[in-house]
């Protein structure tokens, strides 16, 4: 198991975008906390981005409606638990400061967005007719992981590591620590869909890849 906790590429602006991001899906876990466990669950089965919904146009839960094509945005924006929210959130700290001073602001709100939306895309091609909702900021997350690979490679993150009782903290080039985590997310979608279980992974691999290929080719087109 390792966990990122700081990278050593100051960034030059305040990240107003990822602390906002980050407080309103802080904000939203918590109101969404004091439902009773009925409620939460109605609520993610509202808002929550399901496959089958999505793919056929219709509601799976008519006594509970919600807009059928603003679920890819909502779901972004809710968590199942405490260590979902703070994963995701403390991934987007510590790599999205940088690719927002890099955007600016506004472009990088949008790319935040667009990556979740891409690797929403992925997820419900391999399981369009999946019932169970998704909800999270990984896909999204994912997509600042794939451009941070890209454009900082060299940045060196202090990472814990922990195996069994080896614990250790060392700084490990960005492009290795998630070249890593991506081909772990890649292996486990794979493993999760042939044993017919969850396949939730694949988002994190659509939004790395997103975020990977799209500053791959802005850097293509700067060379030309």
């Amino acid at each position: 198991m390792f966990f990122p906790l700081k990278d050593e590429t100051p960034a030059q602006g305040k990240p107003y975008v990822a602390m906002g991001l980050i407080i309103l899906n802080s904000l939203i876990f918590i109101a969404a906390s004091f439902l009773s466990e009925r409620n939460f669950r109605i609520l993610i089965y509202q808002y929550g981005l399901i496959p089958y919904e999505l793919v056929h146009l219709t509601e799976l839960t008519p006594k509970f409606p919600a807009p059928v094509l603003v679920t890819p945005f909502t779901s972004m924006f809710l968590h199942g638990g405490w260590m979902h929210l703070i994963g995701n959130m403390f991934f987007l700290w510590i790599f999205g400061n940088n690719i927002e001073d890099y955007l600016g602001h506004i472009k990088f709100l949008m790319f935040y967005l667009i990556s979740g939306l891409a690797a929403i895309f992925l997820f419900v091609v391999f399981s369009p007719n999946l019932q169970v909702p998704m909800v999270g900021a990984s896909g999204a997350v994912a997509g600042v992981l794939g451009a941070y690979f890209v454009l900082f490679p060299r940045s060196r993150i202090l990472t814990l590591i922990w195996i069994f009782y080896y614990i250790r903290l060392v700084h490990v080039p960005a492009k290795a620590m998630l070249g890593f985590w991506f081909l772990y997310q890649l292996l486990m979608s794979a493993i999760a869909t042939g044993s017919g279980g969850s396949i939730a992974f694949l988002a994190h691999v659509g939004g790395f890849i997103f975020g990977w290929a799209f500053f791959k080719v802005a850097a293509a087109e700067q060379k030309e």
